[in-house]
């Protein structure tokens, strides 16, 4: 089982009915359903990130598809069958791929042979490995392919993705603050050479789109214009061509708005978006430009007038928006891993495809911030904080996210500095309570606060609603960690302030009208171990015992009582996570910092059982087992040993010697 891909990281691809999405995911290529947002299959076989996913046009029942991948080939796909017909091995990372002659029109298309033109890593011919910094443009024969072009259009410090015109005449880059665009020679061979032409601006350009009809680009730029060359190529790109030319200048004739006599007839501005424009597509008629940026708004702007309409409050910055052969939909692409299916006529929303948010952007900005991801083991739904102040559950078996409870009421802005931050999210064994911890972070030195809020599941409606806030649980200090009893309505928050607090749940007295119960929280106790920071807590599997990290060392209390039963060990760092494991006598302690350590406590003889000088990236127990599993870190210069850059660990607490091993890629991402 496998999930949590990224839905964004290349442009998605109507099918030709426009029933299916064509969606790269990772290694692979999803398939959903436009009418469920579901999915329904996928395209299975590359071994690194898919970068490109170009539907072939054609009729409804036309169904094959090429796609582009970092592991450096290029694959054929019949997407109905989930079928590879042919794999094009290019041996180097593929990061972007057009196929303009698809674009041709119908009747030109069966006498020519496919031409794809790919952005691709440089090799380096001494030591045979890939250059990090240099990426070219080369021409690849889809048709008859033996080997690559040996005609490169633009040799390039980093990738670049590849826009092509929608007629499949034009093919552009931006880099800097120059667009390359080329014109495809109508004949395309492996000696063909396109004409060039470059276009310059004052700023870094940031994303650019074709006209489907005219000679026209569009290019946005980061600081949030978009300028609208019109009539480029009039010198260099003439010819007796299909593409219309509004009007007709001599090389005498002003050109308003073009810079350092570059080929096109005149440019205009036009300025809405605060930030960097990271989508531009214009309507299958030309009739409209779409434009789109970190406000998370989509802008209409009526090509002839400039007027603008807009769909506001997306909620996330956008990347990609791609037209359907059915002209009354289309499909939005968003940071936060989302894809929208968007109804044209009415410009709103209809369905949505959700993948698992990103981590917080706002990591750096609070010290408090907890990476750690909640899990209701009953549902196998998995809680993560999300930066539009919200809890995103996610299913791992449905792989796709469910609902989202929102923290903070208030409206996000992606574009705004960083005000408030979720910094916690803990879940109770049977999935039925939740804990977040929210901070307003201080302008200035001044104003900070700290929320705990505790929430509780309608068992009708399986939404958690909020129950408890308490402002400033523990001062002014920031909340360390937050866990919940197994078995009763009881929770114990950390401090790193020097105390913990234990939190119980009773029923408020109902009115006789009312039919939900409801519940308040309440400070049932309050307990410190000489000033130290109070880093972690856990509960033993029956709840009788209460775990606490005080610095570098494990203090066992009778919550209760509220009395301290025995003080264990110590550890050469802080300690930032302790869990028994299952039902056993065994806890688990994970240090950080310099010295990093897993170690494993045995409760009936209140000593170190054994332990590892490790540096841990996450864990997990059993329930009722005593096996635990581990996510550890590979030092670089163990990576190649291991093949990876880390490497999951199953272990008996009973024995330090592992019984299972995997090595895993990008732990830090995952």
């Amino acid at each position: 089982m496998k999930g949590g891909q990224s839905y964004v990281s290349c442009s998605p691809s109507f099918s030709n009915s426009g029933d299916r999405l064509l969606v790269g995911s990772g290694t692979s290529v999803a398939i959903f359903s436009t009418t469920t947002a579901l999915q329904v299959s996928s395209l299975d076989g590359h071994t690194d990130t898919v970068t490109s996913v170009i539907v072939v046009p054609g009729s409804n029942i036309v169904t094959y598809c090429w796609t582009s991948s970092l592991d450096g080939t290029i694959r054929h796909w019949d997407f109905s069958l989930l079928k590879c017909i042919k794999i094009i091995d290019l041996k180097l990372p593929i990061f972007s791929m057009v196929i303009p002659s698809l674009l041709s029109p119908e009747e030109e298309i069966s006498e020519k042979k496919h031409f794809a033109y790919v952005c691709m890593q440089t090799g380096n011919e001494k030591d045979n490995r890939p250059k990090l910094c240099s990426a070219q443009i080369r021409k690849c024969n889809l048709t008859d392919f033996h080997k690559l072009s040996t005609i490169t259009l633009k040799e390039t410090k980093k990738p670049h993705p590849l826009i092509v015109s929608p007629c499949g005449k034009f093919l552009g880059i931006k880099e800097k603050r120059t667009l390359h665009i080329w014109k495809v020679p109508k004949v395309d061979s492996n000696s063909a050479v396109s004409k060039k032409i470059s276009l310059h601006h004052t700023k870094t350009f940031s994303v650019l789109a074709f006209h489907p009809t005219e000679r026209i680009v569009a290019a946005g730029d980061v600081t949030g214009r978009i300028l609208i060359f019109r009539g480029f190529g009039a010198k260099n790109f003439q010819e007796n061509d299909v593409l219309l030319n509004r009007t007709s200048m001599t090389d005498e004739e002003c050109k308003p708005g073009v810079r350092q006599n570059d080929d096109a007839e005149s440019c205009s501005t036009w300025h809405w978006h605060s930030d960097a424009v990271n989508l531009l597509s214009f309507s299958s008629d030309g009739v409209y430009l779409y434009s789109g940026g970190k406000e998370g708004v989509l802008v209409l702007w009526q090509l002839d007038t400039g007027k603008k309409k807009f769909l506001p409050r997306i909620g996330s910055p956008l990347r990609y928006f791609v037209d359907s052969l059915d002209p009354s939909f289309a499909s939005i692409s968003c940071a936060d891993n989302q894809i929208h299916i968007l109804k044209i006529s009415s410009v709103e929303i209809m369905r949505s495809i959700s993948g698992i948010k990103p981590p917080l952007s706002s990591q750096e900005t609070c010290e408090s911030i907890s990476s750690q991801a909640a899990f209701d083991r009953s549902s196998g739904l998995v809680a993560v904080q999300t930066d539009n102040y919200g809890i995103q559950f996610y299913s791992l078996f449905a792989n796709r996210g469910l609902y989202e409870v929102q923290v903070c009421e208030r409206n996000y802005q992606p574009v705004d500095e960083v005000t408030v931050v979720v910094t916690m999210v803990e879940l109770s064994t049977d999935g039925s309570m939740m804990g977040t911890v929210e901070v307003k972070l201080p302008e200035e030195g001044i104003g900070g606060l700290i929320c705990l809020k505790f929430w509780d599941l309608d068992s009708d409606t399986k939404r958690f609603s909020m129950s408890t806030l308490v402002y400033e649980p523990h001062r002014d200090a920031h909340i360390s960690a937050i866990t919940f009893h197994p078995t009763c309505r009881m929770a114990v928050s950390t401090s790193y302030g020097g105390d913990f607090k234990i939190w119980v749940c009773r029923e408020e007295t109902q009115q006789k009208d009312q039919t939900h119960r409801n519940f308040s929280w309440m400070c049932h106790a309050v307990g410190s171990y000489k000033n130290k920071a109070m880093r972690a807590a856990a509960f033993s599997a029956d709840g009788s015992v209460l775990a606490v990290a005080a610095d570098t060392v494990i203090t066992l209390w009778d919550h209760d009582k509220n009395e301290l039963i025995a003080v264990v060990g110590e550890t050469p760092s802080p300690i930032g996570r302790l869990i028994f494991v299952g039902n056993s006598e065994y806890l688990l302690s994970v240090s950080y910092g310099s010295t990093p350590q897993l170690s494993v406590w045995s409760m009936s003889k209140l000593a170190a059982s054994w332990s590892y000088r490790i540096q841990i990236e996450a864990v997990s127990c059993a329930l009722d087992l005593s096996y635990f599993a581990i996510i550890a870190l590979i030092p670089k210069s163990k990576e190649r040993l291991f093949k990876g850059d880390g490497i999951i660990l199953v272990f008996n607490a009973t024995d330090p010697i592992p019984v299972a091993s995997w090595s895993v890629t990008k732990v830090l991402f995952v």
